[in-house]
């Protein structure tokens, strides 16, 4: 029986205690109003890598993890169309090269120096036949014949100096052109070569050798292995609330146990419409030692801090504006800045008013 009377006091006073509301005393302290962001670490400059030229992936010059510096080689793609093409554009420059036709030149050359010989030795007779024709040595038709002569040399003089002309501009032109063609099909080829756009690390790489590729299939992923971004996503309310430069709190689960400061770098101008988000770029104060892209992480972004002001639990904030008091009874009050566990009381309670949390 006493044993029965024991219980039944423990059930009593277990039932009591139960019923007793909790409370608390709003206290002066440190309250930071912030933004929360999810996100993921992404390396500098990071890009994927592709060909400008389709064909099969003959050789790959780099493994995931390799260092590599800017112009270097990552891969090869066969296309022995394009090396065929490029020689012969080589064949046709060399063949074309204004150096290799003077030979050409040489011979029109010599034909205009030939037609000047016979235009100035038959100008020098036509100058006889007038001074004999003056004397009343010879006749009208010798002298009329000498000037045909001379016209018809001087003719044929012009003639050579313009043929040779236009063939310097014609070698002149093809050389260009087949220069032109083969710095084409040089740069065609160098296409064949994918080559690094940083120094950095390959991160990964998707294709093997002997696979068909195209203009539109990623090869790799190259980015920076010392420096680092933070890539947040913020709540499309939040936006107009964000600035550069902002301080931001970072943890990570590869960091458990630490935070990490960051600073806002740039605010992407353009929401994406499907998650009704904003991309904000941050960069660490001091990075972590080790780091790797798409490690995922949460963060605030700190919008304002105030010390030594009156809070209370965010718990016992009652629809924004009231708290309960001792009566048990809604009492209004004027809030400032929240975070996710507290919240400023500017006005409608102080220190001494004890406060209860409603069922």
């Amino acid at each position: 029986m006493k044993n029965y009377v024991t219980v039944m006091l423990v059930g009593l006073l277990i039932s009591c205690n139960s019923s007793k509301k909790e409370s608390v005393f709003p206290k002066y302290e440190k309250i930071t109003e912030s933004i929360y962001a999810s996100g993921y670490i992404k390396s500098k400059d990071q890009y994927q890598v592709y060909t400008k030229a389709s064909g099969i992936l003959e050789k790959t010059w780099v493994k995931k993890g390799d260092t590599v510096s800017v112009g270097q080689i990552l891969f090869t793609i066969a296309n022995e169309a394009s090396k065929l093409s490029k020689e012969n554009a080589e064949l046709t420059a060399l063949n074309s090269a204004f150096n290799a036709n003077l030979d050409k030149l040489e011979e029109l050359k010599l034909n205009i120096e030939l037609n000047k010989k016979r235009l100035d030795n038959e100008e020098l007779m036509l100058k006889r036949q007038k001074a004999l024709w003056e004397k009343n040595i010879g006749t009208k038709i010798e002298l009329e014949q000498r000037e045909i002569s001379v016209s018809n040399l001087k003719a044929i003089y012009l003639s050579s100096q313009l043929r040779y002309n236009d063939l310097k501009k014609q070698l002149s032109f093809a050389e260009k052109q087949s220069q032109k063609n083969l710095s084409i099909n040089q740069s065609m080829l160098a296409d064949y070569f994918v080559k690094s756009n940083i120094n950095g690390i390959v991160y990964d790489i998707f294709k093997e050798n002997g696979e068909i590729i195209t203009n539109q299939t990623p090869l790799a992923i190259v980015g920076s292995g010392s420096e680092f971004l933070l890539m947040l996503q913020i709540d499309e309310k939040d936006i107009i609330k964000a600035k550069l430069g902002q301080k931001v709190l970072v943890i990570m689960d590869s960091y458990k146990d630490k935070a990490f400061e960051a600073e806002i770098s740039k605010i992407n101008p353009i929401m994406n419409q499907q998650t009704r988000t904003f991309e904000i770029e941050a960069v660490f104060v001091k990075a972590p030692e080790v780091l790797y892209p798409n490690l995922t992480l949460e963060a605030n972004i700190i919008i304002k801090t105030k010390d030594n002001v009156l809070t209370i639990p965010r718990m016992f904030l009652i629809e924004d504006s009231f708290v309960l008091d001792k009566n048990l009874e809604k009492k209004k009050v004027k809030v400032g800045l929240k975070d996710f566990q507290k919240v400023e009381i500017m006005e409608g309670i102080s220190k001494d008013d004890e406060i209860y949390l409603t069922n």
